[in-house]
């Protein structure tokens, strides 16, 4: 199972919408077949380790990191070629979170008189495909939030410099987070600032994320590099005009007005989720400033935070990572669990997720 969630992660970069898949499949001792899910539209991990192990698959032990799909989507379904092949047994790391599949691939393969098993390395195969289960469970993707910034907290000086806060090293570590993310969301501050092209560099990958801007009133210019090769702007209330300028340059407009009150004249980021969801997103990376970082973490949002540490002190009057209101007791705070640290260069790496005492 080990060597599936290996291949598996092959399809880090290109698999989505659908889940990253690897599979193994063992006789006598010997792997015969491998194979993993390349790319949507084409075959399934199960169906590229078959065709590896030929005869062989006849009365041997499939290793699969997710189960088989038991519905004809683009591909005709897994559980059934593994039937057809003979396959003996079939151990599965975790059940298709997929109400289309949802145990109904198990169950076939059981009815067919194929021994399963289930739970095997299934923490790890969660994590691997960890936003294509929050869209089958929850409607929405996975949002990652990244940030890098000094030792007490700073993004950037007051005047808006920035370049460079961490080193060579954990720069080329956010380009993996960008490009196994379905979209790179970014806010009109920090396209005014910065004018940031948010795209995946110096990484061998055939497809790009989607870019997407949140924008409430268009203020993006329609020369904004990133715009290039297309992108999309989140507004609250779209400007005739500016809308069409806009859309002259490459941007495809959501307007998304916050209804609630509480963000008035905001866009409604719980609403642009959902809406990702719908469109087959399974992983959001963002990458803004301290407002849109803000809004993310107050409206419960934000799934992951990796945070990039530089040993540098900017100070006080620098710029921070997180507009937020000024709490008046200690158990408003907002609370993160360490999941992983690890060095980068100089820098240091902090993967963390909220805690359920967090209460913002």
């Amino acid at each position: 199972m080990a060597s599936a969630l290996r291949l598996a992660e092959r399809g880090l970069f290109t698999t989505m919408p659908n889940p990253r898949v690897g599979c193994v499949i063992v006789k006598d001792g010997r792997v015969v077949g491998e194979g993993w899910h390349e790319k949507a539209g084409g075959p399934h991990a199960e169906v590229h380790a078959l065709r590896a192990a030929g005869a062989r698959a006849n009365g041997a032990t499939a290793y699969v990191t997710l189960e088989p799909c038991s519905h004809h989507g683009r591909t005709p379904p897994c559980a059934n070629a593994l039937i057809d092949a003979g396959v003996a047994r079939v151990v599965a790391a975790m059940r298709d979170p997929n109400p289309q599949v949802a145990g109904q691939g198990l169950e076939l393969l059981t009815l067919a008189g194929i021994s399963v098993q289930v739970g095997l390395l299934e923490t790890e195969a969660r994590e691997l495909n960890i936003g294509f289960i929050s869209r089958m469970t929850r409607g929405r993707p996975w949002l990652r939030l990244k940030t890098a910034s000094s030792l007490d907290g700073k993004t950037a000086l007051l005047n808006g410099e920035s370049k460079w806060i961490t080193g060579d090293a954990a720069r080329a570590d956010v380009q993996r987070w960008r490009a196994r993310a379905c979209v790179i969301l970014t806010g009109s501050g920090t396209v005014l600032a910065d004018d940031p092209q948010m795209n995946v560099r110096d990484i061998e990958t055939a497809r790009q994320p989607l870019k997407v801007i949140v924008d409430s009133r268009l203020s993006t210019p329609p020369s904004a590099k990133i715009l290039l090769g297309g992108a999309f702007i989140a507004c609250a209330e779209a400007d005739y005009l500016r809308r069409t300028a806009l859309e002259a340059a490459g941007a495809q407009i959501l307007e998304i007005p916050d209804a609630s009150g509480f963000f008035d004249g905001r866009v409604d980021l719980a609403a642009l989720l959902q809406e990702f969801g719908r469109q087959g997103i399974n992983e959001v990376h963002v990458e803004a400033g301290a407002t849109l970082n803000g809004a993310l973490l107050a409206a419960g949002l934000v799934d992951e935070w990796i945070a990039y540490l530089a040993p540098l002190v900017l100070g006080h009057a620098a710029r921070g990572l997180f507009n937020l209101p000024a709490l008046t007791e200690m158990s408003a705070r907002q609370a993160f669990e360490m999941r992983d640290t690890r060095m980068l260069g100089r820098d240091m790496r902090l993967t963390l997720r909220p805690t359920p005492e967090s209460s913002i």
